[in-house]
């Protein structure tokens, strides 16, 4: 696409040290003049930060960063998502998208938006967290039980959750839903019991959430998201939470044997730009600006429905066993997700914000929505 300038990896968002040392080191094996050696070495590193940073003139560069990897249908909506910005402001706004985790994870984006490297990412809640806490009320497990539940608790406290998040220097263009996660683990996960005997993925920086699972006696460790893979591989980790559609897309499912078939949660995020890139865009477009990333939001939610259950099939086809549960052992699971809940509320997540999520569920619970999406 004209709009997609295929990103360099190496003039990455937030990449400038790593390449200046590693031009640095490209430079001190020529054999010249010292003098000659530091111009050299200067003009290699000004010129690899510039390629980055240049902008084209007379356009607004909004530069956007994701785990989804490349070619991959949430890629391809954020192309699509870009080249209609584009259209809808005759070409002033260009994305450049760096997908798959090469700008690092949810948190690694997140700084990077903080110091104007970056200008915009797709989350998960794990980064939106990272803006404000009070987004961890939209995830609590297993409090849901269809999406329309979940529009509706939205619909309530959605609004102030996006006032808090602007207040932090962010726009929330859209919420996201991509599934329900579930339990991909070495071995078979049925029971809290048989999850404890288990290493477990935390997100890495969130160290409060790590101290709940160990208080319930687990055993979390924690990691960048980009390091799942090899954890997987070498042991390090055994168990890790996500939805059918990002571990198949992922290839984590080649390092997991067993799904656990229960809805632990659902997998949820959104589209946040900064504000200071939002306010560069003249006032009259970004109300289609906005509308065009509803309507991204709107055709991730349709594709993670439409393939749930085609990608547990795919997945089972892979080799990964589905480990049933029954009301019982989901009642313990329920159990052990309620006996937390005191700890959650007030020090992990505020509590003004832990009622209100709460008080929000309650009245939507019973809502029509899509049973057993």
């Amino acid at each position: 696409m004209k709009l997609h300038r295929k990103p360099n990896r190496k003039s990455e968002a937030g990449t400038g040290k790593r390449e200046a040392g590693s031009e640095s080191r490209s430079c001190s094996a020529l054999l010249a003049p010292r003098s000659l050696l530091r111009l050299l070495c200067f003009a290699a590193v000004f010129f690899s930060i510039s390629a980055f940073a240049a902008e084209p003139a007379g356009q607004i560069v909004v530069k956007v960063a994701s785990l989804a990897p490349q070619g991959s249908e949430w890629h391809k909506i954020l192309q699509e998502m870009g080249s209609e910005w584009q259209k809808e402001s005759n070409g002033l706004i260009v994305f450049r998208l760096y997908p798959g985790g090469v700008a690092g994870d949810d948190m690694d984006i997140v700084r990077k938006m903080r110091l104007g490297i970056l200008d915009a990412g797709l989350l998960t809640i794990n980064g939106l967290s990272t803006i404000d806490r009070g987004v961890v009320g939209l995830e609590i497990p297993m409090a849901y039980s269809d999406y329309g539940q979940l529009d509706c608790v939205l619909e309530k406290i959605g609004p102030k959750l996006e006032r808090q998040i602007e207040a932090k220097g962010f726009i929330v263009l859209c919420w996201s839903q991509a599934g329900w996660a579930h339990f991909f683990t070495t071995s078979p996960v049925r029971t809290p019991d048989d999850m404890r005997k288990l290493k477990m993925f935390v997100w890495a920086g969130d160290d409060q959430y790590a101290e709940l699972w160990k208080k319930a006696g687990f055993n979390p460790v924690p990691l960048p998201s980009t390091e799942i893979a090899t954890a997987l591989q070498t042991g390090l980790v055994n168990a890790v939470t996500i939805n059918p559609q990002g571990i198949l897309l992922l290839q984590w499912y080649k390092h997991v044997s067993y799904m656990t078939d229960f809805k632990w949660a659902v997998f949820m995020g959104g589209i946040v730009i900064s504000k200071s890139t939002w306010e560069k865009i003249p006032a009259e477009i970004r109300p289609v600006l906005r509308q065009a990333a509803l309507k991204a939001s709107k055709r991730f939610r349709e594709f993670s429905i439409k393939t749930d259950q085609t990608d547990i099939e795919t997945l089972k086809k892979n080799g990964v066993r589905v480990v049933s549960v029954d009301e019982k052992t989901l009642n313990e699971w329920r159990r052990l997700v309620e006996s937390t809940l005191p700890q959650v509320r007030g020090s992990y997540l505020p509590a003004e914000y832990f009622d209100a999520a709460s008080k929000a569920r309650d009245q939507c619970r019973g809502k029509a929505g899509e049973a057993g999406k």
